[in-house]
């Protein structure tokens, strides 16, 4: 279930107050903030300001003054530290595709392939045909599906009737694709001039063979899972990259519906074709034990999280003294090696020989003279067959013994 945020923050170069900026007071609520935030960002959204360099530059400032200020966390730490306690290389601009030339919806598209998270806005078309009202809502009945395509950039919307009893069960609407398109699954709130404000989106993630999107507003905390958070811890510190896997994990602002109609729409978000997608609304009132088991789950998941962040300091900690002890192990290691080194170097020094190049650079020198030690080594040569220092023609040999005297006795 996705947060109420229709563009993602990029760090102007001048940085004013998120609360100034979005013209809210420090003690506003949540709906204050979203409410102002997205009649701003329709004012100078780039769409409707092509030929306005100021207004863009606006628009990234008021994006990621409400990056901050729709995050409890970094609210929080915004109120505490200023500027200063956030983490700025975690904050990522999202684009508009209907806002991009085809040179750079092709690069994106390519980057997407190669897995870097491109993040997408809707595009305020959108966004400005349903605050108008001027949008057409499909009905659609809880316990059933409608299949569709979508064009890219494009919205359409279905409305979803609840009553009392339904709404205290709680609703799940999930969308998905057999496809694998890339869609928004949006939720609209109704303003008071009729039309309708952008307050939730969900991004399709891929899971297994389809990819899929959900909302559940079941009276109980649901998180979301924004993968571009993990992509980027993963980017910044590969080494330690599983540590930030549940970081990305954020409380959904929306936990229940009051009775009456919802809206919701399927956004297509392929950089160039239609997205074909599925579209279900469910009652919760058959799912109890699922209920059950979603809400355990999410409760080991943020236990698990909150473990990993000390488990984390740990390892590191862990990890700095490992690699200490083997640098240490390397360099005791080579001190060994020389240390025997030197042991052999000293033993080879205890003789009376001199070594095969000395005796050589002698012969080769020209010196007539040999030492005792050389003639006992060209000696042992010759008692092996390869040298005596005689001519071996006159040696006599057993079969050349000479008979003659023998032969005349008889």
């Amino acid at each position: 279930m996705g947060s109420g945020k229709m563009d993602g923050p990029s760090a102007p170069a001048i940085r004013r107050d998120p609360y100034e900026v979005l013209s809210v007071s420090r003690d506003s609520s949540d709906q204050e903030i979203k409410s102002a935030y997205r009649k701003l960002a329709l004012k100078y959204h780039p769409d409707k300001n092509a030929s306005n360099p100021e207004a863009s530059e606006l628009f990234k400032e008021v994006a990621f003054s409400y990056s901050i200020l729709s995050d409890p966390e970094k609210r929080r730490q915004y109120d505490a530290a200023g500027f200063e306690a956030l983490e700025h290389d975690a904050m990522d601009m999202e684009i508009d595709l209907s806002n991009l030339g085809t040179v750079n919806t092709m690069f994106a598209a390519l980057f997407s392939k190669l897995g870097v998270p491109i993040k997408t806005s809707v595009s305020a078309t959108v966004l400005e045909d349903a605050l108008n009202g001027t949008v057409t809502i499909r009905p659609l009945p809880l316990g059933t599906s409608f299949s569709g395509k979508v064009d890219k950039q494009s919205a359409q919307f279905f409305g979803v009737t609840i009553d009392e009893q339904q709404a205290q069960s709680g609703i799940v609407i999930r969308v998905s694709s057999s496809a694998q398109s890339k869609f928004k699954l949006l939720y609209f709130e109704q303003e008071t001039n009729g039309g309708y404000g952008l307050a939730l989106q969900e991004d399709s993630e891929k899971t297994g063979k389809v990819t899929s999107a959900g909302m559940y507003f079941l009276h109980f905390q649901v998180y979301r899972m924004d993968s571009a958070v993990n992509a980027l811890a993963m980017a910044k510190d590969p080494d330690a990259a599983f540590f930030k896997r549940l970081e990305g994990l954020q409380p959904c602002e929306v936990s229940e519906l009051k009775p009456g109609t919802h809206i919701f729409a399927v956004y297509g978000d392929n950089f160039f074709k239609p997205a074909s997608y599925a579209i279900e609304a469910m009652c919760a009132n058959s799912y109890e034990d699922t209920n059950k088991k979603l809400m355990e789950i999410e409760a080991q998941i943020l236990a698990k999280r909150n473990y990993l962040r000390q488990f984390e300091t740990e390892y590191r900690k862990a990890l700095a003294r490992f690699q200490e002890v083997t640098n240490r192990y390397s360099l005791e290691k080579q001190a060994v090696d020389d240390l025997l080194n030197q042991r052999d170097q000293i033993h080879s020094s205890f003789t009376t020989m001199r070594t095969v190049s000395n005796f050589n650079a002698t012969i080769n020198g020209g010196s007539s003279s040999r030492t005792r030690t050389d003639d006992i080594s060209i000696d042992s040569q010759s008692e092996d067959g390869s040298l005596d220092g005689k001519d071996k023609s006159n040696k006599k040999k057993w079969f050349n013994l000479n008979l003659s005297r023998s032969d005349k006795k008889l």
